[in-house]
């Protein structure tokens, strides 16, 4: 039997984990769903073929359809040791090229991809103006001018406040919309726009609803006020569209060093 829904079934004693990027253009993101292609269905398939054990990889987040990963990591269990000379080389031959798996580590037993992680940063691109080689990994906004110093303004806030139910998607079961965040900052290069953001968890869609926001803030539809306002009502329906899939990247998840185990 696999590893299912953060259960260890005690017949296995060795946990790895996997250091994973994707691009997500092609995939209904990162979770298993029925009569779609999703990354975890496929990594499952190539860990599955060469241990010849019906693996179920357990992700740290789940990434919506069209969304980017440059690092995500996720864990499974094996009852005996795997040789991680070649295991990447080998997970890589049975994935797309738009899958790769760079690391393969062993962890203590109890790290857990998902729990035992200690901050998310996302990156979300931004365009300014057509370019067709950002069409499937940036928003881009033709003809529109940002005040970027108004957006870093109001990206600020979002350090001061606990509660993101405003951003988060409605009707999601959580047992808490508190998110702990340490970074929100827009940086700019000509007409690229790359707003970077840390926390220690992210509510389903929260990143893309605050960019959106951000967005009407530099476009002057939101003041800085009414985007205190936004966060303090804590209802979706007073904040911005959600900024397009295509331009969201998680870029990097950290967990506490002792869970590696280095052999």
């Amino acid at each position: 039997m696999p590893y299912i829904c953060g259960v260890t079934n005690l017949a296995f004693q060795l946990r790895y984990f996997l250091e994973i990027a994707y691009k997500g253009t092609n995939y209904h993101g990162w979770q298993l769903q029925p009569n779609v292609v999703t990354v975890q269905e496929l990594v499952n398939e190539a860990i599955s073929t060469i241990v010849r054990l019906p693996i179920n990889v357990v992700g740290a987040g789940r990434t919506d359809s069209g969304v980017h990963a440059a690092q995500i990591f996720a864990h499974f269990d094996v009852d005996e040791a795997l040789d991680l000379t070649q295991f990447s080389y080998k997970v890589n031959a049975l994935l797309p090229a738009d899958i790769v798996v760079s690391n393969c580590v062993k962890t203590v037993i109890d790290a857990h991809a998902r729990f035992t992680a200690l901050s998310r940063s996302y990156e979300y691109h931004v365009y300014l103006g057509r370019n067709p080689f950002a069409i499937e990994t940036a928003w881009q906004l033709n003809n529109k001018k940002l005040n970027v110093s108004k957006m870093n303004e109001a990206a600020q806030f979002l350090l001061t406040y606990t509660n993101f139910k405003c951003f988060s998607r409605s009707n999601t079961n959580v047992h808490t919309y508190n998110c702990d965040v340490s970074k929100a900052v827009w940086k700019q290069d000509g007409k690229s726009l790359v707003f970077h953001i840390t926390a220690n968890r992210f509510l389903r869609n929260m990143v893309r609803a605050i960019v959106g926001t951000l967005v009407d803030v530099g476009d002057g539809k939101t003041s800085l006020e009414e985007f205190k306002q936004i966060i303090e009502s804590k209802n979706r329906c007073n904040a911005g569209t959600s900024a397009p899939a295509q331009g969201l990247f998680l870029t990097e998840v950290t967990y506490p060093k002792t869970i590696f185990i280095h052999e």
